[in-house]
């Protein structure tokens, strides 16, 4: 699967989103080198901190099917939003963890596009390193 339809995967996933109170709709779709695809929408929840963004919701389908970092070959994030879908802090923390520092994140709106990696959007990750030392 190339670039342009893991995009489309996640453009689809992004139906599923639950958005009543934003009414900001995100899909995400992992790819892994095998060739598997797991979904992810945002799902919000009236008492925000419940909220699960789509990143993550995709990454942890991922590994709840025995997927782990080396593994995944690429990950599209996509919104309906007027700029391109950048992962938020407690994403960005939880991809350092769980994803390859240089794995491809495609990040779109449908207009917009970005091609970037974990090592870029959170520089001087606090990881397992640290937890241990």
């Amino acid at each position: 699967m190339n670039r342009e339809e893991l995009i489309s995967e996640a453009f689809k996933a992004m139906r599923n989103a639950y958005a009543p109170y934003s009414k900001y709709h995100v899909g995400a779709c992992v790819l892994t080198k095998d060739g598997r695809t797991f979904y992810g929408a945002n799902i919000e929840n009236a008492s925000f901190g419940a909220t699960s963004c789509a990143e993550r919701n995709a990454v942890f389908a991922a590994y709840s099917n025995g997927v782990r970092k080396e593994d995944i070959e690429a990950l599209a994030i996509v919104s309906s939003g007027k700029r391109i879908a950048a992962p938020c802090g407690i994403c960005r923390q939880v991809l350092s963890e769980l994803l390859e520092p240089e794995t491809p994140i495609y990040l779109s709106n449908g207009t917009d596009e970005c091609d970037t990696c974990i090592r870029e959007l959170l520089p001087m990750q606090f990881g397992i390193e640290d937890v241990l030392a």
